[in-house]
């Protein structure tokens, strides 16, 4: 699983850098808490999306990657990580901005 993790953390400092060097901004929203209206939080590749393209572009079988989904769930539930293999923080009643 650690593999998995640290795969998916190259993968999304990709993605990032991809948006950063063509200035792909996220849309603007309105926080339906707050009504702040303010950019969008920035896209991140989750564990399971890396799990899932294994059987999309033929990496490995649809069986092994169910089996593996599988065994991510219960590792992550275990550790508590969140879906990006972080550690879980407390998250606060109110707005973050």
């Amino acid at each position: 699983m650690p593999d998995l993790i640290s795969l998916r953390d190259e993968l999304d400092g990709m993605l990032q850098w991809i948006r950063s060097s063509r200035n792909i901004r996220t849309p603007i929203i309105t926080c339906r808490r707050c009504g702040l209206t303010a950019r969008a939080a920035a896209p991140h590749v989750s564990v399971r999306a890396l799990i899932l393209a294994l059987p999309r572009f033929e990496i490995a079988p649809k069986d092994a990657a169910r089996a593996l989904e599988k065994e991510w769930a219960a590792y992550r539930q275990h550790r508590r990580l969140t879906g990006e293999g972080k550690v879980v923080e407390e998250m606060p009643g109110t707005c973050l901005h």
